[in-house]
């Protein structure tokens, strides 16, 4: 009885996250996905790349949604299994074209000028490409490989940061644009060292078995959701705006308390 019990809290907490993670991130995702169409509509590079993320993310969600209910057909299982890796590895690399794109507008703003938006098409279905060929290949690699993987992206996150930050007193981009493109980069490197950290040490470990790594992963979906926010033109502005009514508030009220 207390091994049955063992077994149904942690199938109860796996499935009731699930549907907390879906139920939130999939339709906000949706939503984020069409608002942004518009934005490319008006010529703009940027939003393709948080676009195909944002679909990479889509494909995990609803994988998560139909494994959570264990279909009992073992091919079925299988056919979700990789397509959850598939949209979880795809999210990786438009992640890091998010994290690339931005540091060019700062660090190379002639040669960025000078991309379009029929090559932000080509290079992300030279993305998608190559990552269908790598969950074909997925169960061949050893956990070492995979590991590399998971760790690659996270030293040209923070290069990618530190260059950004290390070249704005000489770029000529808007201040405003600046905060932005600061503003994604860190929600980048910050939620990917959150949520995708843990699983690169479990596989470096040799452990397979993720366990609250899992879960972590399973979350990586919803810091997504910010990119669309700071894609908007002035929304530093106003966050740093508020904050500083805030400020300003709290102290108009402690001198008021003095």
């Amino acid at each position: 009885m207390e091994n049955n019990t063992e077994d149904i809290i942690p199938f109860m907490f796996h499935y009731i996250l699930t549907c907390i993670i879906a139920g939130i991130g999939l339709p906000l995702t949706l939503v984020a996905i069409y608002a942004l169409y518009s934005l490319v509509r008006n010529d703009q590079v940027a939003p393709i790349y948080v676009i195909n993320l944002l679909v990479s993310d889509v494909i995990q969600l609803c994988s998560m949604i139909v494994l959570v209910a264990e279909p009992k057909d073992e091919q079925t299982l299988l056919i979700l299994g990789y397509s959850y890796i598939f949209g979880l590895f795809s999210s990786i690399c438009f992640m890091l074209c998010v994290a690339l794109e931005r540091y060019l507008v700062i660090a190379c703003p002639l040669w960025y000028c000078r991309q379009n938006i029929k090559t932000s098409v080509v290079l992300c279905v030279v993305v998608w490409a190559f990552n269908l060929v790598f969950v074909f290949t997925f169960q061949h690699l050893s956990l070492r490989i995979i590991a590399f993987f998971f760790y690659f992206p996270l030293p040209l996150f923070i290069f990618f940061l530190g260059g950004t930050l290390k070249s704005l007193s000489a770029s000529r981009v808007p201040s405003d644009e600046k905060r932005q493109i600061v503003g994604i980069l860190v929600l980048v490197l910050f939620s990917y060292t959150l949520l995708f950290l843990p699983s690169i040490i479990m596989f470096a470990c040799f452990q397979l078995d993720l366990g609250l790594s899992g879960t972590f992963l399973k979350c990586s979906p919803l810091p997504h959701l910010f990119l669309y926010v700071f894609m908007r033109k002035g929304f530093a502005d106003e966050l740093l705006a508020s904050v500083c009514c805030c400020r300003m508030d709290n102290n108009n009220i402690s001198q008021t308390t003095a």
